[in-house]
């Protein structure tokens, strides 16, 4: 396994209109925990990290509403199966939409095995991973600031979740891993805490 921390991807920009309306979205939004081996795309990934934090107006504004506009949350990617991306984990960048790759190499496995052995995670094309510094806000609201980062999450989940299926992809909310195996796979900075994994991936 190779440290690749300087190199960065520039993804492919985000689309805002789609043949599938919101409304619709919702509909057919559900869990799906059963993956096919067919790969995604570059372009798809890129369009689900833009759901979730991607940058969407003037200033820092984002795709998920955050607290004061703190921004606590850090993403990462576990790569298995995405058309011109090597298999890894990698940092997004919102600023930029762009990706660092932090390991090179089939991790997924091994990622997954923190994640108390679910095969929905095994099965991804990818997993996206939120993270959260919760001082950023409550460094601003006290205590109060805690669940401002978890109703964050939870919003984000969904944006990604809804884009998901405009895409004809998959995912599932994942809460039940190991915090620490997931931290240390993530090589996560202190102070960052892993909350919900988004294995994603095309429906079997």
């Amino acid at each position: 396994m190779t440290d690749h921390s300087s190199e960065v991807i520039k993804l492919p920009s985000p689309r805002t209109d789609s043949d599938v309306s919101v409304e619709k979205a919702i509909e057919r939004r559900r869990s799906v925990r059963e993956f096919s081996d067919a790969p995604i795309s570059l372009a798809d990934l890129s369009q689900l990290l833009w759901a979730a934090e991607g940058m969407t107006g003037r200033g820092e504004l984002r795709a998920s509403p955050s607290a004061g506009a703190t921004y606590p949350l850090e993403i990462y990617v576990v790569t298995a199966r995405v058309t011109g991306l090597p298999n890894g984990i990698f940092k997004y960048r919102p600023q930029k939409h762009e990706l660092v790759r932090m390991r090179e190499g089939d991790v997924l496995l091994d990622f997954a095995r923190g994640s108390v052995g679910q095969s929905c995670v095994e099965e991804a094309a990818a997993v996206i991973v939120l993270a959260a510094v919760y001082e950023r806000t409550t460094g601003v609201y006290g205590q109060r600031g805690i669940r401002y980062v978890d109703n964050e999450i939870g919003h984000t989940a969904e944006n990604v979740w809804l884009q998901a299926v405009a895409l004809g992809l998959g995912t599932v909310a994942v809460g039940a891993f190991d915090d620490n195996a997931v931290a240390e796979e993530l090589h996560l900075k202190r102070g960052e805490k892993p909350l919900y994994l988004l294995p994603i991936g095309k429906p079997k």
